[in-house]
């Protein structure tokens, strides 16, 4: 029995290391860069160029919406828009009653949209979808 289990056990394969081969580094000065590609650098947008400051409102679990907008606040801007499609519009209300209640206590509703949208389904079938925008800001800013 003993002799079965020293014959089952496999000895380690022994591999040689790969061999690599280096090259000598040269000793030429690297490369300049174009002077267009010099002059590409990427510059800092504006703050009033930059992209509003709007949650849209999709599947997620509410409190990644609540999160969104808070972040938003904390960077400095004053105003922040809530957008929703469809079913998703119930979402909307509830991270805007969820911030206003628990986590922004001095929030004021600026503005309330309501809209349609007319979409072409996959079947070239046309049918209306309800929008919702929804602006708070904090009430110290006016």
């Amino acid at each position: 029995m003993a002799q079965k289990k020293q014959a089952q056990k496999k000895k380690p394969v022994e591999r040689a290391a790969p061999k690599t081969t280096r090259k000598a580094p040269s000793k030429a000065p690297p490369k300049a860069l174009p002077k267009e590609a010099e002059k590409e650098k990427p510059k800092e947008i504006p703050k009033e160029t930059r992209t509003e400051n709007v949650v849209f409102i999709g599947r997620k679990p509410v409190m990644n919406y609540v999160i969104a907008c808070i972040t938003f606040f904390n960077t400095g801007e004053n105003e922040v828009t809530v957008k929703a499609r469809g079913r998703a519009i119930s979402r909307a209300v509830d991270t805007i009653e969820l911030l206003r209640r628990a986590f922004v206590k001095d929030l004021e509703v600026k503005n309330i949209d309501i809209g349609t949208e007319e979409v072409t389904r996959e079947e070239g079938r046309k049918s209306n979808v309800s929008t919702m925008e929804i602006t708070v800001a904090k009430s110290g800013s006016k």
